[in-house]
């Protein structure tokens, strides 16, 4: 059977997945294609087409096409969310209802856009629509593998849904508790991330990397999120305010946190409140989590230790080591695109298992295009780019690390989900001493304060992170063993973490050829690897991409297939 998953239905991140006999064949996201970050307000033709190509399949031969948003959810969930606004929200609240027509026949549009431009008859496609938070549990426990697993999936907001958990057994997901917007721990972080000048649905990871460095007890937050043990609620004074209540008409924030915390934070230092703020939401966030975790999965989790998390905050690693670390999880999976491009393929999951199908575990995340050497070469004849043809790809570029040189790495199938993972990669020797500032400033054009991630030999994980649990995807972060960190320290942030790429010999043996390399020239067993692009804008896709990457920054050389490229 052949399911065509196509997300979002909002306006950002949107993507293409496609499962053949419930298998992931291939899987993409928009903005790889058009070079726009996000991709917002944009459907994902691209990413169909390349999906179908991919596959070998005509439009004419999928079977249903699945997407994640669902009336029926919105119209279920729609009293308690008119309960919830009516009085702090009436405008919303009021609009929910008589917009209700509009809102269904824009998500429809979106939809029935995308297929008639990829050409998929929609009056003969079979269509399901999947409601948002079950296509994100989806998406991770279908493809965790896990025959049994408690479920959590938080974002911003699905249908009127900000936070789900739930159950997974066989085939089977049952809802256990929902939790409605306004009341969103996912537009709480978002909220203070456009207060710390960086952009929604883009900016959260560096709130998340700007934390270590501030004391989350100088800022109080108890007025803006509050919870207990049995739930929690978002102030509707400061998170995601109404236009009349913000300070600017653009972001999200309100007057009332400017008046609260001085004027918003501009520019890309770090200075004091902006840490500490940044550190008492990272520190909420966690806290709020942990507790509606121990409440709603406890008894789930006692039985099998075992969770699968989705949802844009999913991507959040420090809080999913403080998942780890809690004595309930022993297994947590978190698959590579958690966010909302991720639905596609969580939508397809949940419609191949509700017609009897047997989803594949995801061994990988080399789910995009890929190009062949002789691609790569015409295209360098094309712009007359000198470059050498090597016999052994990982011997030269394990001597250029060696020396000190950063690498652009252009090999196999594009990574999908936001991370690099070996396949469009900047790479980096991690003793030598200010190399990530010069990545971050001369090739990155980014904070430099921003960390870089470590590759790792599996055989040393243990070793230098002190678990053996799977971390594929740099889903995780992890504590490094103090004896290590000096000797990689250019990959460990400023609170001794590190979120790594355990690099697997069967999926990427290219890569990790190119380790085993490396290790042997230094003793040094990891690589920082960072993803192939320019601040605010997407990882590199194709052979093009990479070239106006590699001159418009201050990289000095890179490999793509069996090419190496230098500018000296």
């Amino acid at each position: 059977m052949i399911i065509l998953g196509i997300a979002s239905p909002f306006v950002h991140d949107p993507s293409a997945a496609i499962l053949v006999d419930g298998e992931l064949i291939a899987a993409a996201d928009e903005e790889r294609f058009t070079r726009d970050k996000h991709a917002r307000g944009k459907t994902p033709v691209n990413a169909v087409n390349f999906c179908l190509k991919t596959a070998g399949i005509r439009p004419e031969d999928v079977d249903y096409v699945a997407y994640p948003w669902s009336e029926a959810e919105y119209l279920k969930k729609l009293p308690a969310y008119v309960m919830r606004t009516w009085r702090t929200r009436p405008s919303r609240a009021f609009k929910s209802i008589y917009q209700t027509p509009r809102t269904f026949n824009l998500k429809r549009k979106k939809l029935y856009d995308t297929l008639r431009a990829c050409g998929i008859n929609i009056d003969t496609s079979r269509i399901g629509f999947v409601g948002h938070h079950i296509a994100h549990v989806a998406s991770s426990y279908y493809l965790s593998g896990f025959k049994e697993a408690a479920l959590m999936s938080m974002d911003g907001t699905g249908e009127f849904t900000a936070t789900l958990f739930g159950e997974g057994k066989g085939r089977d997901i049952k809802i256990i508790k929902e939790f409605i917007e306004p009341d969103s721990i996912g537009r709480f972080y978002s909220t203070v991330t456009a207060y710390l000048g960086f952009k929604v649905h883009n900016g959260e990871y560096k709130v998340m990397g700007m934390a270590p460095y501030g004391d989350p007890n100088k800022i109080n937050m108890d007025k803006i999120l509050t919870y207990n043990k049995n739930g929690y609620r978002a102030n509707d004074d400061y998170v995601w305010v109404n236009r009349s209540k913000r300070y600017d008409k653009e972001r999200v924030f309100s007057k009332k946190m400017v008046s609260d915390w001085g004027p918003p934070r501009a520019g890309d230092g770090l200075s004091e409140p902006y840490v500490h703020i940044a550190a008492a939401t990272q520190k909420r966030f966690e806290d709020v989590t942990l507790s509606l975790m121990e409440r709603y999965l406890g008894e789930q989790l006692k039985r099998h230790r075992t969770l699968c998390f989705a949802g844009g905050c999913a991507l959040n690693v420090s809080l999913n080591r403080k998942i780890l670390d809690h004595p309930l999880v022993e297994r947590l999976f978190v698959q590579p695109s958690a966010h909302d491009s991720g639905a596609a393929l969580g939508a397809a999951a949940y419609m191949a298992s509700r017609l009897g199908e047997d989803v594949k575990p995801m061994k990988h995340a080399y789910y995009g295009p890929s190009y062949t050497n002789d691609e790569i070469k015409t295209l360098l004849d094309k712009y007359r780019i000198r470059y050498r043809h090597q016999t052994d790809i990982t011997e030269v570029t394990a001597q250029l690390l060696s020396e000190g040189k950063i690498v652009a790495w252009f090999q196999g199938a594009m990574e999908y989900g936001p991370r690099a993972l070996g396949n469009r990669s900047i790479l980096a020797h991690p003793s030598i001493p200010g190399i990530s500032d010069e990545i971050n400033g001369r090739i990155k054009f980014r904070e430099n304060w921003r960390p870089f991630c470590p590759s790792v030999l599996p055989e040393y994980q243990k070793e230098i992170f002190g678990t053996e649990h799977p971390s594929g995807y740099m889903t995780f972060s992890f504590i490094v063993n103090p004896a290590w960190r000096s000797r990689i320290k250019e990959a460990v942030h400023i609170d001794g973490s590190a979120r790594p790429q355990v690099v697997d010999e069967n999926t990427n043996p290219l890569f990790y050829g190119l380790l085993k390399r490396f290790h042997k020239k230094t003793e040094i067993p990891v690589l920082i690897n960072t993803s192939l692009n320019r601040r605010g804008e997407p990882m590199v896709c194709s052979p093009q991409d990479a070239i106006d990457m590699f001159y418009g920054s201050g990289l000095e050389y890179m490999v793509m297939g069996d090419y190496l490229i230098s500018k000296r």
